[in-house]
């Protein structure tokens, strides 16, 4: 049962009903629908002795635009068949029901002043596992207008639902910028890739340490008097990680090397950046899918509207390209220690762990595959916010892009994936190779989980299987 009040939203959450197909348990607060409608009827008030933005004017460059009495009952209708105009692909079902979600929980935030017929239908909605048809396109960091709109209007009657669908409710004058005035579909899948990032880290600490044990690393590069000396959370936090899966207590023995290659030496410090931008990008999405972004704001204490720029998410697209670009150094490493998986000087095994007749070829397309998707993921990693846009015949002169960084974050999270998953498959290959006795610590467990998956035989084969079994360990691993 998801709770949703306007306040208490969780991340988590985000991902549980995104991956909820049907009905979906939500414990909608009373007190804070009675907010809501308190903020509608203040906003209906308010209309009638001041000007209100998008209620008694048009929008954009059309802010100057007084909408008269008589056009006022066919205002709502007309701005949201103005703004439903999205295209491309249409937007996936997790994302949509997590977009819905997350709007239903800032409009009972209570400052949108939105109808309670059209708040109760999107509950409705949310409730009985209903999907609009929603389109991907048509929103560049500055409010989900196209998504949000196309969705209004399914809840009207005036647009398809993908699946089931809910009694249809009038739409007043302000309900349609009202409605419109979030980026919910864009924190819906910036919350989804973040998410899987945070997972997809959490993974990696697993498979690092098990080409640590492959590789016969050295363990000063975890110890504790190190990372003291140079305490960046992340990092601390890495090193830690490290030491646990490997049990390292106290002093342990000395690995071959008196210095390891980068991907293994450096670990803590290329991904403890990485673990700490995600958790920024959390918190800034703990604020976002909790808070009121519409414009104007209703505010019941006040008694007042205000006009404002909630709608422009920086902090998202910001936090967003830091982690993209984060993740793709501790994705370079993980490449690096393939590299070392196949080199016989840090394994003693054969070149690529091959086995069979001279010039068997082994694990070597890991490589390519690991450097394809490493490229993918580079591509994924430029930053989104370098660019801008001026729309609106000027009057809209700046725009994050959080949208496009989301899409980015959510390409990154899938090439990465690949990247550990190659890694793993040449780490558990070594490690059977070497017939390696590992004593009982976390590192095992996962070896052995991984053991029990992924196709023994080492003769030359396709991989594609095991490629495909490693990346679905890869949620086991983060909960080692």
């Amino acid at each position: 049962m998801i709770r949703v009040d306007g306040r208490t939203l969780r991340c988590a959450d985000v991902v549980t009903a995104a991956g909820t197909e049907g009905p979906l348990g939500i414990d909608v607060s009373i007190a804070a629908l009675r907010g809501a409608e308190s903020a509608w009827k203040l906003a209906e008030e308010l209309s009638t002795r001041r000007i209100v933005y998008g209620r008694t004017t048009g929008v954009g460059a059309n802010k100057e635009d007084p909408v008269g009495e008589g056009e006022s009952p066919d205002h709502g209708l007309r701005l949201l068949r103005s703004h439903a105009g999205g295209s491309g692909d249409v937007m996936s079902p997790g994302q949509t029901r997590a977009m819905m979600l997350i709007r239903l929980n800032q409009l009972l935030a209570g400052r949108a002043g939105l109808s309670p017929e059209l708040i109760g239908a999107l509950a409705t909605a949310v409730r009985t596992g209903s999907l609009p048809l929603v389109h991907r396109l048509g929103a560049i960091g500055t409010g989900d207008l196209a998504p949000l709109a196309e969705t209004a209007l399914a809840l009207t009657g005036e647009r398809p639902w993908l699946v089931g669908g809910v009694p249809p409710v009038p739409v007043r004058a302000g309900d349609a910028l009202a409605f419109m005035s979030s980026n919910a579909a864009t924190l819906a899948e910036a919350t989804l890739a973040a998410m899987r990032l945070d997972t997809l880290t959490r993974a990696s600490h697993v498979v690092a340490a098990l080409t640590y044990i492959a590789l016969d690393g050295n363990p000063e590069a975890y110890a504790t008097p190190v990372h003291e000396a140079r305490p960046h959370a992340g990092q601390v936090a890495c090193a830690a990680e490290m030491r646990r899966l490997l049990g390292m207590e106290g002093t342990p023995k000395p690995g071959r090397r008196i210095q390891d290659p980068f991907g293994l030496r450096a670990f803590p410090q290329v991904q403890g950046p990485a673990l700490d931008a995600i958790h920024y990008l959390r918190d800034v999405l703990a604020v976002e899918i909790n808070a009121s972004t519409e414009n104007p704001m209703i505010s019941t204490v006040h008694q007042d509207a205000y006009h404002h720029a909630h709608f422009h998410t920086a902090y998202v697209s910001t936090a967003l390209d830091q982690v993209r670009a984060t993740v793709h150094q501790v994705a370079e490493l993980s490449v690096a220690r393939l590299g070392d998986l196949v080199e016989p000087e840090f394994t003693g095994l054969r070149p690529f762990l091959a086995a069979g007749p001279s010039g068997s070829s082994g694990v070597m397309i890991l490589e390519y595959v690991a450097h394809d998707a490493l490229t993918e993921l580079r591509q994924a990693a430029l930053p989104a916010t370098l660019g801008t846009a001026v729309v609106s015949r000027g009057i809209e002169d700046h725009a994050s892009f959080s949208t496009q960084a989301a899409r980015a974050a959510t390409a990154a999270g899938a090439a990465y994936q690949q990247v550990l998953a190659c890694e793993l498959v040449a780490a558990v290959r070594a490690l059977r190779m070497r017939k390696a006795e590992l004593v009982a610590l976390p590192a095992r467990d996962a070896y052995e989980t991984a053991a029990a998956v992924l196709d023994p035989s080492v003769e030359d084969r396709p991989l594609t299987e095991d490629i495909a079994r490693a990346v679905s360990l890869l949620d086991t691993f983060a909960l080692i």
